[in-house]
C-alpha cells in the first residue's frame, strides 16, 4: 500500500486524513537505510551473522507504517513481517532463520488441495509448503552461515508475496478451507468505505458510460487507453484487496493478453468485466476494501528512463484527441501513461509522492469526499492552488535530495490556463527527473 504518512506542508488546509492509496513501493529507502544493507553485507563477510541479520531488519523496516517487527534476546532474534492479509513470524537463533506463514484451515485432509500444493512446490525457489497439524503453512529456513542479505530478501519477499496471494486463491477454490491468522488487518472506518464503494461505482459507470457515446471503430486506441486507466485508478484511489482486486485485474490482463484479439475485441471483454463489477452487491465489494501494510512490493522497480518512455508515449498518443476535440480522452491518456508506473513497476517514493498530487489536481472530488480539506484545482472556476502547488512539490523533492541529490524541478515550466495544459507540463518536469545517487 502506498504510504499512509504521504502528507506534505500544506499551508493553507489542515493535516490530511490518514489514508492509504494504491499499491505499497519498497522502492522507499532512506540513505541510512541504504547505509545499513551495506552493514549487512560486510558483518555477514565477516562471519558477524547475528549483526549482520539485525542490520538487514534495520533495512526492511520501514518507520511509516511499522511493517517490521523485532525483538533480541541474547542469540535469539524473534521476528514479524506484515504483508497485505498475511503475518510472517520467525526466529533467528546461532544456527539458523526460520519464517513461517500461517495460509488456511484444513479441517479435514483433502487430495485436490494437497495436489495444488505439490504443484505449488515446483513453482517456489526459496521456500515450501508445510502440514502443521490442520494448518497449511509456507516455510523458509537457511543455516546462518548461508543466510546473506540478498538470500534472506528474496527468500522473506517470495515467502511474503506468495502467502498474500495464496491463501485468497486457496479459500476461494476450495470451499473445505477456512481462513486462519488475519486478525491483523485494519477494518476501514465507515465513512471511508462508504466513500470508497461509492466512487468504485462511479468511476466504472462514467467510464462505461462515456464509451458507449463513442464510435468505437474510429475510436478504439483512445477507448482502450481510458480501460486501462479506469484500472490502474481504482487499483490507486480505491486500493481493493482480495477477491475484489484479483477481478479487477482481469480488465487490465485482458488487453496485455498474448492471444490473437483485435483492440475492438478487447475494448469489449474490458468493458464487460467492469460492466459485471457493476453489478456487485454492496457485500460482495465492501468486505475487500480494508487497510493493509507490507514490507514488499509485488512488482519491481524500473529506471527512470523506463517511467519517462511510458510518460512520452502517452504525451505523443494522447495529441490527436486534444487535436480533434476529445480533451477527455487526451486527459485520461496522460493519466494512463503515469498510473501505469505506479500499477506495474515500484516508484521510488518521491515519485510516488508527485503522482498523488497528479491524481489529487484530477480527481478533487474524490478526495473532498474522502476528508481532504481544500483543493489543488477546482474544476468548476478553473483555478489552481499554484502556491500551495509549488510548496508540495519543493517539499517533496527536498525530502529526497540526500539520497537523489540532482532532483531538480522548473516551476516555471507548470503551465495553469487548463487542466490539460497543467497534466502536460507536470508530467514533462516528471518526465525529465534524475534520480542518480545513493542505491
Amino acid at each position: 500500500m502506498f504510504d499512509r504518512l504521504f502528507g506534505w506542508f500544506r499551508k493553507k488546509s489542515e493535516p490530511r486524513p490518514d489514508i492509504m492509496f494504491g499499491r505499497y513501493s519498497d522502492n522507499n529507502k532512506t540513505v541510512l537505510q541504504v547505509n545499513r544493507w551495506t552493514d549487512a553485507d560486510n558483518l555477514f563477510k565477516e562471519k558477524k551473522y547475528q549483526q549482520s541479520v539485525d542490520a538487514f531488519f534495520d533495512y526492511l523496516r520501514d518507520e511509516t507504517t511499522r511493517n517490521v517487527e523485532t525483538e533480541r534476546e541474547g542469540e535469539l532474534l524473534n521476528f514479524t513481517i506484515y504483508q497485505g492479509s498475511k503475518v510472517v513470524r520467525g526466529h533467528c537463533d546461532n544456527r539458523r532463520v526460520t519464517a513461517e506463514v500461517s495460509l488456511a484451515r484444513m479441517p479435514e485432509p483433502s487430495i485436490p488441495v494437497m495436489r495444488r500444493l505439490l504443484e505449488q512446490n515446483y513453482l517456489l525457489y526459496y521456500t515450501r509448503y508445510t502440514l502443521h497439524d490442520d494448518r497449511i503453512c509456507m516455510r523458509f529456513e537457511t543455516d546462518i552461515e548461508t543466510a546473506n542479505p540478498n538470500k534472506l530478501y528474496y527468500g522473506l519477499k517470495e515467502l511474503a508475496t506468495k502467502a498474500d496471494k495464496q491463501d485468497d486463491l486457496l479459500v476461494q477454490d476450495f470451499t473445505t478451507l477456512e481462513q486462519i491468522d488475519s486478525d491483523h488487518v485494519e477494518q476501514l472506518p465507515e465513512a471511508e468505505k462508504n466513500i470508497k464503494l461509492e466512487y468504485f461505482r462511479h468511476f466504472i459507470r462514467q467510464t462505461v458510460e462515456y464509451i458507449d457515446t463513442l464510435d468505437r471503430e474510429k475510436l478504439a486506441g483512445g477507448i482502450s487507453y481510458m480501460l486501462l486507466a479506469l484500472g490502474y485508478r481504482l487499483d490507486f484511489l480505491i486500493a481493493p484487496e482480495g477477491k475484489l482486486l484479483q477481478e479487477m485485474e482481469k480488465a487490465v490482463t485482458v488487453y496485455f493478453s498474448k492471444e490473437d484479439r483485435s483492440v475492438q475485441e478487447k475494448n469489449h471483454l474490458m468493458t464487460e468485466v467492469y460492466r459485471k463489477m457493476l453489478d456487485k452487491k454492496d457485500e460482495d465489494i465492501l468486505p475487500y476494501l480494508f487497510r493493509s501494510t507490507s514490507t514488499f512490493s509485488i512488482v519491481a522497480p524500473q529506471p527512470h528512463k523506463v517511467v519517462a518512455d511510458a510518460i512520452q508515449n502517452s504525451m505523443q498518443n494522447m495529441q490527436w484527441y486534444k487535436d480533434n476535440k476529445y480533451p477527455e480522452i487526451a486527459r485520461q491518456i496522460m493519466e494512463y501513461g503515469i498510473s501505469y508506473c505506479q500499477y506495474s513497476y515500484s516508484l521510488p517514493r518521491p515519485l510516488s509522492q508527485l503522482f498523488m498530487i497528479f491524481m489529487e489536481i484530477n480527481y478533487p472530488d474524490f478526495f473532498l469526499d474522502i476528508g481532504f480539506k481544500g483543493q489543488l484545482y477546482d474544476p468548476a472556476s478553473n483555478q489552481f492552488e499554484k502556491e500551495e502547488i509549488e510548496d508540495a512539490v519543493e517539499y517533496i523533492l527536498s525530502c529526497w535530495r540526500d539520497k537523489y541529490p540532482f532532483l531538480s524541478w522548473k516551476p516555471t515550466n507548470i503551465r495553469y490556463d487548463n487542466i490539460l495544459s497543467f497534466n502536460q507540463s507536470f508530467l514533462g518536469e516528471i518526465q525529465s527527473l534524475n534520480f542518480d545517487g545513493v542505491n
